[in-house]
């Protein structure tokens, strides 16, 4: 046998495996094997043994060496999933350096989240962290770069939400709209504000930002405030980026009751032609309903979910909803809140009637005691006696029982007519708001880290929580893809199939609650969490070998997936050769 290297016209040269043989005292030959797929390191090996070299362990370990190793199936993960969703060409249709490190740094935020200068070193061709800088072609790209090509990307914002919108917006449909908080290092940029933080980062600078999703929470669209913005503010300008750049004549929006405010529903939605929307009513509001007797409380007695209307709300739909459970649960932490004032208010009673250093001082006391108060929010709840060389205080039993009575009612407010929306889609619809939740912590905490910020300039820090949306966007539908190697429900459906009422809390598919058990799916493959499922990709690697023959070329190879790799790649579609 042999190995022949037989032309092929204008093709590659076909290489293959032939072997002699007499007949009729003529010499034939006949092929055994097409080796053309072969690399050549291989062909090389096989040509040797078939002369007659020996291939012993020792000499096969001395024969190469791997010149570098480096992680790769994570990579091939992302940027697979990205091209599959051709958002290469959302953002640009022509392929620039630009779009190249935008995309690049898209993956490194989904893989290896840093900031600008650890993510530029793990391009550079000494300290590469993963073969993603090789396969974009971005080796040794500095940050200053990186800052160039966030300064494109901004510029091209308002052109790749359209475009997203046209994908996963259609007239009628259902816009979810929330706003966030995150902490900023530094004090330089205009954008960074003290204003109401939802990281309880007390005395930090902040900016706020507004995601913009359909009904499943795809993100389309962010938005970057100042710190100290209200997000009764935002509404307008989201308003307008659903009908004029988006070019929706009809759309259903749906905010939480401190985004959708009556100011905010009277000045900017109710002009808006076309635009519909969902919210929920406040605690107060929901008072003057039971004291005006439009909400009765009787209304509970045999069912959890009915429809009334209020004078103060014309034109108005208002759907009254009561969680038992959340009732309860709301009822447990008022009693906890109140014992636990009652005992630090008790500290300051027993320090105005002891002996020594007694605290007698009415603005001392009252001081203890706004910081007592402060800290549990339950001044409501007290009625206070405080007088020089003395304080008392008692639970307010009557204000209680009547914050009691509304444990667990909620009120959801809309515009949309019953002709086009049921009670119970009304709230099911508002419930959704559940799904910008869940993107606000996979940007803030558990996968991408957007905080802390530390760019200085406003358009950079715009451009930063855009590239965050945008590598969400490509999380989210590896998500999807994932599931059945993920913790995450594949089949929601069934648990909103098993629940007794929308107004129940959400439950689990049978097959999300077998999985959760075993920690295996029905395949038998274990499940785990994105991050998890990430880091093991990961080990599938990419090497070069160089060959310590002289006349063989360096060769790179990718190691062989593993049985949960190999299925991670068939749901997502995509090769893990690149």
């Amino acid at each position: 046998m042999y190995v022949a290297i037989v032309p092929n016209r204008n093709s590659p040269p076909a290489i293959l495996l032939r072997e002699s043989y007499r007949e009729g005292g003529k010499v034939k030959n006949r092929t055994l094997a097409n080796l053309s797929g072969w690399e050549p390191a291989r062909v090389e090996a096989l040509r040797q043994v078939l002369k007659g070299a020996t291939v012993t362990a020792s000499r096969l370990e001395e024969s190469f060496d791997i010149v570098r190793s480096l992680p790769h199936g994570h990579v091939a993960a992302v940027l697979g999933t990205l091209r599959q969703l051709k958002l290469e060409r959302v953002l640009g249709t022509q392929r620039t350096t630009a779009r190249d490190l935008v995309v690049a740094m898209m993956v490194a935020r989904i893989i290896t989240p840093a900031s600008k200068l650890a993510t530029a070193r793990a391009f550079d061709c000494a300290t590469q962290q993963s073969s993603l800088a090789d396969l974009l072609g971005v080796e040794g790209a500095n940050e200053d770069r990186l800052y160039q090509a966030m300064d494109w990307l901004l510029a091209q914002q308002e052109r790749i939400e359209a475009r997203l919108a046209k994908r996963h917006l259609d007239e009628g449909t259902l816009a979810l709209y929330d706003l966030t908080s995150t902490y900023f290092e530094g004090h330089t940029c205009p954008l960074a504000k003290l204003g109401h933080s939802r990281d309880g980062q007390k005395g930090k600078a902040q900016i706020v930002f507004g995601l913009l999703t359909n009904s499943d929470g795809c993100p389309v669209a962010v938005e970057v405030f100042a710190g100290n913005t209200g997000d009764p503010k935002t509404v307008a300008v989201q308003v307008e980026k659903l009908r004029a750049r988006f070019g929706l004549q009809r759309v259903v929006m749906v905010g939480d009751r401190g985004m959708l405010t009556s100011a905010r529903i009277r000045e900017d939605l109710k002009t808006a032609e076309g635009v519909e929307w969902i919210t929920a009513l406040r605690g107060p509001q929901i008072r003057k309903l039971v004291d005006g007797g439009s909400l009765q409380l009787s209304l509970f007695d045999e069912r959890d979910l009915a429809e009334i209307t209020d004078p103060g709300f014309p034109g108005e739909r208002l759907v009254v909803c009561r969680n038992p459970l959340l009732a309860a649960e709301r009822a447990r932490k008022r009693e906890e809140l109140l014992a636990a004032t009652e005992r630090d208010l008790a500290r300051i009673v027993a320090a105005t009637q002891r002996a020594r250093q007694r605290l007698c001082d009415k603005a001392t006391i009252a001081l203890r005691v706004g910081r007592v108060l402060g800290r549990y929010k339950m001044k409501k709840h007290f009625r206070l006696q405080i007088e020089d060389g003395g304080f008392a205080y008692s639970r307010d039993v009557d204000r209680i029982s009547k914050e009691a009575a509304l444990d667990g009612i909620y009120v959801i407010r809309t515009s949309v007519p019953a002709t086009s929306l049921s009670s119970q889609d009304a709230v099911r619809w508002y419930k959704r708001l559940a799904n910008v939740e869940r993107a606000f912590r996979s940007l803030k905490t558990v996968d991408l880290h957007v905080r802390p910020i530390c760019h200085h300039k406003a358009d950079r820090v715009r451009a930063h929580v855009l590239l965050c949306m945008l590598a969400y966007y490509v999380e989210w539908h590896m998500r999807e893809a994932l599931a059945p190697l993920l913790f995450d429900d594949e089949h929601p459906e069934e648990g909103d199939a098993l629940r007794a009422s929308v107004v129940a809390p959400a439950q689990s598919s049978r097959s999300a609650v077998h999985k959760a058990q075993r920690k295996r799916n029905d395949e038998g493959l274990p499940v785990q969490s994105f991050q998890s499922l990430l880091r093991d990709l990961a080990t599938l690697a990419k090497n070069r070998v160089q060959p310590k023959t002289a006349d063989l070329a360096a060769f790179e190879t990718v190691t062989i997936p593993t049985l949960v790799q190999q299925r991670a790649f068939e749901l997502l579609g995509v090769s893990y050769r690149m």
